[in-house]
């Protein structure tokens, strides 16, 4: 049975940039339903629960079909905030450093065109969904709770949510100033570290 992950900061450690109301309400109900729909559906195919959430979602069309659009949507609203909770701290933000900041010059030019170009098709997500940084630097976008791992891809080492749900207690319709925002609690200690191991 999946259950839901403990934060590594209080739910008002955010502050400005994401409110105690957000991460509440996103933490304790969005990602919950997620993990009680996603184990719910495993009731249905029992022979899949001792798979990883990793591997379930790279091989969807391996689950029985009744269950295949509840897994991929909730196990993949799981595995995206589980990750999402991670890839944000209250000592975040500012610029990545070392073989990370190295890289992402390399292929961008600077720091800040990578964080425009990534901004850019955040914004442009039609609807709700995510973008997200992969390991050779390239930003993908997906819908809904889709990920990279649903197409073959390897995991992301960044993502951001943008859902309304994320942002609009905050920001109401504005995802622009959201994404803005949200560069300044970045953990670029953690998207660092996945950095390093996806290079080795």
């Amino acid at each position: 049975m999946y259950t839901l992950p403990d934060l590594d900061y209080n739910y008002d450690a955010l502050g400005k940039y994401i409110s105690k109301d957000i991460m509440e309400l996103h933490h304790s109900k969005h990602h919950q339903t997620y993990i009680d729909k996603l184990n719910a559906a495993l009731e249905k195919a029992p022979e899949f629960k001792q798979k990883s959430l990793e591997d379930l979602l790279r091989d969807l069309d391996g689950l029985p079909k009744e269950v295949r659009t509840v897994v991929r949507n909730n196990g993949g609203g799981h595995y995206n905030h589980t990750q999402f909770w991670k890839w944000m701290s209250p000592d975040g933000g500012g610029e990545p450093s070392g073989e990370l900041a190295d890289a992402l010059k390399a292929k961008y030019g600077d720091f800040q065109k990578f964080v425009d170009e990534f901004s850019a098709q955040a914004a442009a997500v039609f609807g709700s969904g995510w973008a997200w940084l992969m390991p050779d630097l390239s930003i993908n976008t997906s819908p809904n709770q889709d990920n990279p791992l649903n197409t073959g891809q390897p995991e992301p080492i960044l993502g951001l949510d943008v859902w309304e749900h994320a942002y609009y207690l905050d920001y109401k319709n504005k995802r622009p100033d959201y994404i803005k925002a949200w560069w300044n609690v970045v953990n670029w200690h953690d998207v660092a570290e996945r950095f390093a191991k996806s290079s080795k």
